[in-house]
Protein backbone atom coordinates (compact mmCIF):
# COMPACT_ATOMS: atom_id res chain seq x y z
CA UNK A 1 0.00 0.00 0.00
CA UNK A 2 1.11 3.57 -0.52
CA UNK A 3 0.91 5.64 2.20
CA UNK A 4 0.26 9.73 1.73
CA UNK A 5 0.96 11.90 5.10
CA UNK A 6 -1.99 13.84 6.01
CA UNK A 7 0.24 16.01 8.03
CA UNK A 8 3.56 16.29 9.91
CA UNK A 9 2.17 14.43 12.55
CA UNK A 10 2.07 10.67 13.21
CA UNK A 11 -1.53 10.26 10.94
CA UNK A 12 -1.08 8.36 8.15
CA UNK A 13 -3.21 8.02 4.93
CA UNK A 14 -3.17 4.58 3.03
CA UNK A 15 -4.54 3.56 -0.32
CA UNK A 16 -6.58 0.21 0.77
CA UNK A 17 -9.17 -1.93 -0.57
CA UNK A 18 -11.85 -2.61 2.21
CA UNK A 19 -13.66 -5.46 2.88
CA UNK A 20 -16.26 -5.92 -0.04
CA UNK A 21 -14.87 -2.86 -2.21
CA UNK A 22 -12.16 -3.09 -5.30
CA UNK A 23 -12.20 0.91 -5.56
CA UNK A 24 -9.62 3.18 -3.99
CA UNK A 25 -10.66 4.33 -0.41
CA UNK A 26 -9.72 7.39 1.57
CA UNK A 27 -9.67 4.77 4.62
CA UNK A 28 -7.06 4.57 7.15
CA UNK A 29 -5.48 0.96 8.09
CA UNK A 30 -4.94 1.75 11.20
CA UNK A 31 -5.34 4.62 14.09
CA UNK A 32 -4.85 7.22 15.00
CA UNK A 33 -2.54 9.32 17.27
CA UNK A 34 -4.03 13.01 16.85
CA UNK A 35 -7.41 12.53 19.41
CA UNK A 36 -10.13 10.08 20.58
CA UNK A 37 -10.68 6.93 19.47
CA UNK A 38 -12.75 6.57 16.63
CA UNK A 39 -16.77 6.54 17.26
CA UNK A 40 -16.33 8.65 20.39
CA UNK A 41 -18.72 12.04 20.29
CA UNK A 42 -17.14 15.24 20.83
CA UNK A 43 -20.92 16.26 22.76
CA UNK A 44 -21.93 14.10 25.56
CA UNK A 45 -25.34 15.57 25.47
CA UNK A 46 -27.92 13.35 23.96
CA UNK A 47 -27.73 13.56 20.06
CA UNK A 48 -31.14 15.43 18.21
CA UNK A 49 -33.83 13.57 16.75
CA UNK A 50 -33.57 12.97 13.13
CA UNK A 51 -36.06 13.60 10.43
CA UNK A 52 -36.60 12.44 6.93
CA UNK A 53 -33.59 9.84 5.08
CA UNK A 54 -31.12 8.98 7.12
CA UNK A 55 -28.33 6.63 5.89
CA UNK A 56 -26.10 4.60 8.52
CA UNK A 57 -26.66 4.11 12.37
CA UNK A 58 -22.97 5.90 13.42
CA UNK A 59 -22.64 8.62 16.03
CA UNK A 60 -21.03 11.12 13.94
CA UNK A 61 -23.60 13.36 11.85
CA UNK A 62 -22.63 14.80 8.29
CA UNK A 63 -25.12 16.14 6.04
CA UNK A 64 -26.07 15.58 2.72
CA UNK A 65 -27.13 18.05 0.49
CA UNK A 66 -28.80 17.32 -2.45
CA UNK A 67 -31.09 18.31 -5.38
CA UNK A 68 -34.00 15.83 -4.86
CA UNK A 69 -37.07 17.52 -6.20
CA UNK A 70 -37.30 20.73 -8.59
CA UNK A 71 -36.87 19.38 -12.36
CA UNK A 72 -36.33 16.10 -13.66
CA UNK A 73 -32.74 16.84 -14.42
CA UNK A 74 -32.40 17.72 -11.19
CA UNK A 75 -34.11 15.03 -9.06
CA UNK A 76 -32.12 12.64 -11.27
CA UNK A 77 -28.50 13.69 -10.36
CA UNK A 78 -29.21 13.92 -6.87
CA UNK A 79 -31.13 10.30 -6.61
CA UNK A 80 -27.36 9.18 -8.14
CA UNK A 81 -25.46 11.19 -6.06
CA UNK A 82 -27.59 9.80 -3.20
CA UNK A 83 -26.99 6.18 -4.44
CA UNK A 84 -23.51 6.70 -4.72
CA UNK A 85 -23.09 8.18 -0.82
CA UNK A 86 -25.15 4.58 0.37
CA UNK A 87 -22.85 2.91 -1.57
CA UNK A 88 -19.74 4.09 -0.05
CA UNK A 89 -20.96 4.11 3.21
CA UNK A 90 -21.71 -0.15 2.22
CA UNK A 91 -18.31 -0.42 1.48
CA UNK A 92 -16.09 1.23 4.44
CA UNK A 93 -16.29 -1.36 7.18
CA UNK A 94 -18.02 -0.19 10.65
CA UNK A 95 -17.97 3.03 9.59
CA UNK A 96 -19.06 5.28 12.59
CA UNK A 97 -21.18 7.90 10.15
CA UNK A 98 -24.30 8.72 9.50
CA UNK A 99 -25.56 10.92 6.75
CA UNK A 100 -28.26 12.95 6.78
CA UNK A 101 -29.62 13.42 3.77
CA UNK A 102 -31.84 17.01 2.75
CA UNK A 103 -33.48 18.14 -0.25
CA UNK A 104 -32.19 21.77 -1.62
CA UNK A 105 -34.28 21.51 -4.49
CA UNK A 106 -31.34 22.93 -5.84
CA UNK A 107 -31.77 26.60 -5.17
CA UNK A 108 -30.19 29.18 -2.29
CA UNK A 109 -33.41 29.18 -0.20
CA UNK A 110 -33.48 25.03 -0.32
CA UNK A 111 -29.55 25.14 0.47
CA UNK A 112 -30.15 27.82 3.38
CA UNK A 113 -32.80 25.37 4.83
CA UNK A 114 -31.31 22.17 4.03
CA UNK A 115 -28.12 23.17 5.77
CA UNK A 116 -30.26 24.56 8.83
CA UNK A 117 -31.88 21.58 9.53
CA UNK A 118 -28.91 18.84 9.20
CA UNK A 119 -27.13 20.91 11.33
CA UNK A 120 -29.95 21.35 13.77
CA UNK A 121 -29.72 17.84 13.70
CA UNK A 122 -26.55 17.27 14.94
CA UNK A 123 -24.24 17.46 11.36
CA UNK A 124 -20.54 18.21 12.28
CA UNK A 125 -19.60 18.02 8.54
CA UNK A 126 -21.53 19.12 5.29
CA UNK A 127 -21.21 17.34 1.92
CA UNK A 128 -23.04 19.04 -1.09
CA UNK A 129 -25.29 20.75 -2.22
CA UNK A 130 -24.45 20.08 -5.55
CA UNK A 131 -25.56 23.52 -7.61
CA UNK A 132 -24.02 26.70 -6.64
CA UNK A 133 -27.10 28.47 -5.98
CA UNK A 134 -27.96 25.92 -3.35
CA UNK A 135 -23.89 26.35 -2.27
CA UNK A 136 -24.21 29.89 -1.65
CA UNK A 137 -27.73 29.03 0.67
CA UNK A 138 -25.81 26.29 2.67
CA UNK A 139 -22.90 27.91 3.21
CA UNK A 140 -23.92 31.13 5.04
CA UNK A 141 -26.04 29.15 7.66
CA UNK A 142 -22.77 26.47 7.66
CA UNK A 143 -19.77 29.76 8.20
CA UNK A 144 -21.55 31.12 11.26
CA UNK A 145 -22.07 27.58 12.70
CA UNK A 146 -18.46 26.36 11.68
CA UNK A 147 -19.35 23.44 10.11
CA UNK A 148 -17.42 22.85 7.16
CA UNK A 149 -18.83 22.16 3.85
CA UNK A 150 -17.47 19.95 1.08
CA UNK A 151 -19.72 20.70 -1.83
CA UNK A 152 -19.69 19.21 -5.97
CA UNK A 153 -20.29 22.41 -7.90
CA UNK A 154 -17.55 23.55 -10.42
CA UNK A 155 -18.27 27.17 -9.92
CA UNK A 156 -15.46 28.38 -7.78
CA UNK A 157 -17.26 31.56 -7.13
CA UNK A 158 -19.00 30.10 -4.15
CA UNK A 159 -15.73 28.71 -2.58
CA UNK A 160 -14.17 29.95 0.42
CA UNK A 161 -12.20 29.00 3.70
CA UNK A 162 -14.66 26.50 5.05
CA UNK A 163 -16.59 25.97 1.75
CA UNK A 164 -14.64 23.67 -0.52
CA UNK A 165 -14.76 21.96 -3.66
CA UNK A 166 -14.46 18.36 -4.67
CA UNK A 167 -15.03 18.96 -8.28
CA UNK A 168 -13.12 18.71 -11.59
CA UNK A 169 -12.04 22.33 -11.73
CA UNK A 170 -11.54 24.04 -14.87
CA UNK A 171 -8.05 25.78 -14.09
CA UNK A 172 -7.06 22.16 -13.11
CA UNK A 173 -7.57 20.75 -16.62
CA UNK A 174 -5.39 23.93 -18.06
CA UNK A 175 -2.96 23.73 -15.97
CA UNK A 176 -2.06 19.99 -16.44
CA UNK A 177 -2.62 20.50 -19.90
CA UNK A 178 -0.81 23.17 -20.69
CA UNK A 179 1.83 22.00 -18.55
CA UNK A 180 2.41 18.58 -20.42
CA UNK A 181 2.16 20.35 -23.67
CA UNK A 182 5.01 22.53 -22.83
CA UNK A 183 7.18 19.82 -21.54
CA UNK A 184 6.21 18.15 -25.22
CA UNK A 185 7.92 21.59 -26.47
CA UNK A 186 5.09 23.29 -27.20
CA UNK A 187 5.70 27.09 -27.22
CA UNK A 188 2.99 28.77 -29.38
CA UNK A 189 -0.44 28.84 -28.66
CA UNK A 190 -4.13 29.59 -29.57
CA UNK A 191 -7.39 29.04 -28.21
CA UNK A 192 -10.82 28.67 -29.38
CA UNK A 193 -13.09 29.71 -25.61
CA UNK A 194 -16.64 29.88 -25.50
CA UNK A 195 -17.94 33.44 -24.66
CA UNK A 196 -19.51 32.83 -21.31
CA UNK A 197 -18.67 32.49 -17.33
CA UNK A 198 -16.74 28.73 -17.90
CA UNK A 199 -14.53 30.37 -20.86
CA UNK A 200 -13.52 33.43 -18.75
CA UNK A 201 -12.81 31.53 -16.29
CA UNK A 202 -11.16 28.93 -18.80
CA UNK A 203 -9.01 32.00 -20.67
CA UNK A 204 -7.75 33.61 -17.29
CA UNK A 205 -6.07 30.48 -16.30
CA UNK A 206 -4.56 29.87 -19.90
CA UNK A 207 -2.84 32.93 -19.86
CA UNK A 208 -1.44 32.44 -16.68
CA UNK A 209 -0.39 28.54 -17.54
CA UNK A 210 0.77 29.61 -21.16
CA UNK A 211 3.00 32.36 -19.08
CA UNK A 212 4.13 30.04 -16.61
CA UNK A 213 5.69 27.86 -19.01
CA UNK A 214 7.49 30.41 -20.70
CA UNK A 215 5.20 30.04 -23.82
CA UNK A 216 4.03 32.78 -26.45
CA UNK A 217 -0.24 33.48 -26.55
CA UNK A 218 -0.71 33.75 -30.62
CA UNK A 219 -4.00 34.33 -30.71
CA UNK A 220 -7.55 34.06 -28.64
CA UNK A 221 -10.92 33.57 -30.21
CA UNK A 222 -13.98 34.10 -28.03
CA UNK A 223 -17.06 32.35 -29.55
CA UNK A 224 -20.99 32.81 -28.85
CA UNK A 225 -23.26 29.85 -29.24
CA UNK A 226 -27.20 30.12 -29.14
CA UNK A 227 -28.96 26.86 -29.05
CA UNK A 228 -27.55 24.92 -31.88
CA UNK A 229 -26.24 28.09 -33.89
CA UNK A 230 -22.38 27.28 -34.91
CA UNK A 231 -21.88 30.19 -36.57
CA UNK A 232 -19.82 32.36 -34.51
CA UNK A 233 -17.40 29.17 -34.01
CA UNK A 234 -17.30 28.45 -37.09
CA UNK A 235 -16.07 32.29 -38.41
CA UNK A 236 -13.74 32.26 -35.38
CA UNK A 237 -12.08 29.10 -36.63
CA UNK A 238 -11.73 29.90 -40.01
CA UNK A 239 -10.04 33.24 -38.93
CA UNK A 240 -7.51 31.11 -36.98
CA UNK A 241 -6.50 29.73 -40.29
CA UNK A 242 -4.31 32.66 -40.53
CA UNK A 243 -1.91 32.02 -38.12
CA UNK A 244 -2.17 28.54 -38.12
CA UNK A 245 1.58 28.40 -39.30
CA UNK A 246 2.33 30.22 -36.38
CA UNK A 247 1.21 28.12 -33.47
CA UNK A 248 1.87 24.68 -31.90
CA UNK A 249 -0.79 24.11 -29.87
CA UNK A 250 -4.45 24.95 -30.36
CA UNK A 251 -6.13 24.93 -27.05
CA UNK A 252 -10.09 23.66 -27.31
CA UNK A 253 -11.59 23.53 -23.53
CA UNK A 254 -15.43 22.72 -24.65
CA UNK A 255 -16.63 19.54 -25.40
CA UNK A 256 -19.54 17.84 -27.63
CA UNK A 257 -19.12 18.98 -31.13
CA UNK A 258 -16.91 21.51 -31.02
CA UNK A 259 -13.61 20.76 -31.18
CA UNK A 260 -14.23 18.26 -34.65
CA UNK A 261 -16.13 21.98 -35.93
CA UNK A 262 -12.92 23.20 -35.67
CA UNK A 263 -10.90 20.76 -36.85
CA UNK A 264 -12.76 20.13 -39.88
CA UNK A 265 -12.97 23.80 -40.82
CA UNK A 266 -9.51 24.64 -40.16
CA UNK A 267 -8.55 21.83 -42.37
CA UNK A 268 -11.07 23.52 -44.76
CA UNK A 269 -9.62 26.49 -44.86
CA UNK A 270 -6.19 25.08 -45.32
CA UNK A 271 -4.62 24.88 -42.32
CA UNK A 272 -1.74 22.24 -42.00
CA UNK A 273 -2.03 20.51 -39.13
CA UNK A 274 0.91 18.04 -38.86
CA UNK A 275 2.71 20.47 -36.75
CA UNK A 276 -0.18 21.29 -34.32
CA UNK A 277 -1.28 19.70 -31.60
CA UNK A 278 -4.97 19.87 -30.30
CA UNK A 279 -5.24 20.34 -26.85
CA UNK A 280 -8.58 19.63 -24.89
CA UNK A 281 -10.28 19.43 -21.38
CA UNK A 282 -11.93 17.26 -18.86
CA UNK A 283 -15.23 18.02 -21.38
CA UNK A 284 -13.37 15.47 -23.93
CA UNK A 285 -13.42 12.44 -21.55
CA UNK A 286 -16.56 11.05 -23.58
CA UNK A 287 -17.15 7.89 -25.79
CA UNK A 288 -18.47 9.93 -28.01
CA UNK A 289 -15.32 12.11 -28.52
CA UNK A 290 -12.94 9.24 -28.13
CA UNK A 291 -14.60 7.45 -31.00
CA UNK A 292 -14.51 10.49 -32.81
CA UNK A 293 -11.73 9.79 -35.88
CA UNK A 294 -11.10 13.64 -36.59
CA UNK A 295 -9.71 14.20 -32.97
CA UNK A 296 -7.26 11.13 -33.22
CA UNK A 297 -4.09 12.07 -31.86
CA UNK A 298 -5.14 15.22 -29.61
CA UNK A 299 -4.83 15.41 -26.11
CA UNK A 300 -7.16 15.97 -22.73
CA UNK A 301 -6.49 16.18 -19.11
CA UNK A 302 -8.55 13.71 -16.90
CA UNK A 303 -8.86 11.49 -14.00
CA UNK A 304 -7.46 7.59 -14.67
CA UNK A 305 -9.88 5.64 -15.37
CA UNK A 306 -9.56 2.20 -13.81
CA UNK A 307 -11.31 3.37 -10.14
CA UNK A 308 -14.33 4.79 -12.38
CA UNK A 309 -15.33 1.48 -14.61
CA UNK A 310 -14.83 -0.07 -10.98
CA UNK A 311 -17.43 1.89 -9.15
CA UNK A 312 -19.67 2.12 -12.30
CA UNK A 313 -19.85 -1.33 -12.40
CA UNK A 314 -20.69 -1.84 -8.25
CA UNK A 315 -23.01 0.92 -9.17
CA UNK A 316 -25.20 -0.94 -12.02
CA UNK A 317 -25.10 -3.97 -9.97
CA UNK A 318 -26.48 -2.37 -7.44
CA UNK A 319 -28.81 -0.03 -8.72
CA UNK A 320 -29.09 -1.32 -12.54
CA UNK A 321 -28.11 1.72 -14.06
CA UNK A 322 -24.82 3.41 -15.51
CA UNK A 323 -24.09 6.14 -13.26
CA UNK A 324 -22.36 9.71 -14.58
CA UNK A 325 -19.03 10.14 -15.01
CA UNK A 326 -19.33 13.09 -11.75
CA UNK A 327 -21.02 10.29 -9.15
CA UNK A 328 -17.47 9.28 -7.97
CA UNK A 329 -17.61 12.83 -6.04
CA UNK A 330 -20.24 11.50 -3.58
CA UNK A 331 -18.95 8.32 -3.16
CA UNK A 332 -15.55 9.79 -2.40
CA UNK A 333 -16.68 12.49 -0.66
CA UNK A 334 -18.60 10.41 2.01
CA UNK A 335 -15.45 7.56 2.15
CA UNK A 336 -13.16 11.10 2.92
CA UNK A 337 -16.08 11.50 5.63
CA UNK A 338 -15.18 8.01 7.07
CA UNK A 339 -11.79 8.14 7.24
CA UNK A 340 -11.39 11.54 8.88
CA UNK A 341 -13.70 9.95 11.82
CA UNK A 342 -11.33 6.73 11.77
CA UNK A 343 -8.10 8.41 11.68
CA UNK A 344 -8.19 12.35 12.86
CA UNK A 345 -10.58 11.66 16.17
CA UNK A 346 -11.66 15.12 17.75
CA UNK A 347 -10.13 17.23 14.70
CA UNK A 348 -11.89 15.58 11.82
CA UNK A 349 -13.51 18.33 10.35
CA UNK A 350 -10.68 20.88 10.92
CA UNK A 351 -9.31 23.12 8.29
CA UNK A 352 -5.90 21.87 9.31
CA UNK A 353 -6.52 18.19 8.38
CA UNK A 354 -9.19 18.99 5.29
CA UNK A 355 -5.93 21.59 3.71
CA UNK A 356 -3.32 19.07 4.49
CA UNK A 357 -0.92 19.91 1.39
CA UNK A 358 -0.56 16.07 0.85
CA UNK A 359 -4.00 15.60 0.33
CA UNK A 360 -6.26 12.46 -0.51
CA UNK A 361 -6.30 9.65 -2.44
CA UNK A 362 -10.37 8.78 -4.08
CA UNK A 363 -11.73 6.98 -6.78
CA UNK A 364 -10.79 8.97 -9.40
CA UNK A 365 -6.95 9.73 -7.86
CA UNK A 366 -5.04 12.59 -5.94
CA UNK A 367 -6.73 15.37 -4.42
CA UNK A 368 -6.23 18.39 -1.75
CA UNK A 369 -8.16 21.37 -0.96
CA UNK A 370 -6.93 24.59 -0.59
CA UNK A 371 -7.18 27.80 2.06
CA UNK A 372 -9.71 29.92 -0.75
CA UNK A 373 -11.87 26.24 -0.71
CA UNK A 374 -10.49 25.15 -4.76
CA UNK A 375 -9.11 21.81 -4.90
CA UNK A 376 -5.85 20.86 -6.89
CA UNK A 377 -6.80 17.23 -8.61
CA UNK A 378 -3.69 15.02 -10.28
CA UNK A 379 -5.14 14.59 -13.70
CA UNK A 380 -3.63 12.23 -16.54
CA UNK A 381 -3.21 13.33 -20.06
CA UNK A 382 -5.11 11.06 -22.49
CA UNK A 383 -4.49 10.97 -26.31
CA UNK A 384 -7.22 10.26 -28.72
CA UNK A 385 -6.97 7.11 -30.92
CA UNK A 386 -9.93 7.56 -32.91
CA UNK A 387 -11.48 4.91 -31.50
CA UNK A 388 -10.93 5.46 -27.83
CA UNK A 389 -8.14 6.94 -25.97
CA UNK A 390 -4.67 6.37 -23.90
CA UNK A 391 -2.77 8.04 -21.28
CA UNK A 392 0.57 9.27 -22.58
CA UNK A 393 1.09 11.28 -18.82
CA UNK A 394 0.12 9.46 -16.05
CA UNK A 395 -1.47 10.77 -13.09
CA UNK A 396 0.98 11.68 -10.18
CA UNK A 397 0.70 9.62 -7.25
CA UNK A 398 1.55 12.32 -4.89
CA UNK A 399 1.84 16.63 -5.00
CA UNK A 400 5.67 16.27 -4.82
CA UNK A 401 5.84 14.76 -8.05
CA UNK A 402 2.66 16.22 -9.76
CA UNK A 403 3.44 18.96 -13.07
Amino acid sequence: MQRIHLSKKSTHWFRATCVGAAALMLAACQGSSLGSLPGTSISGDQPPQTSGDVIGTGSVRVGLLLPLSGNSGSQSIGTVFRNSAELALSSFPNADVQLLVKDTGGTVEGGRSAAQSAIAEGAEFILGPIFSPAVSGAATVARSSGVPVVAFSTDTSVASSGVYLLSFLPAGDVKRIIGYAASQQKRSFAALIPDNTYGAVVEASFRQEVGRAGGRIVSIQRYKTTGGDTADLTAKAQSLAASAGQIDALFVPAGGGVPSLVVQTLTAAGANFGNIKILGSGQWDTQQMKSNPVLAGSWYPGPENSGFQTFAGRYKSTYNSVPPRNATLAYDGVTLAAGLVRSAGQQRFSRSVLTNRDGFIGIDGLFRFLSNGQNERGLAVYQMTGSSSQVVSPAPRDFRSAR
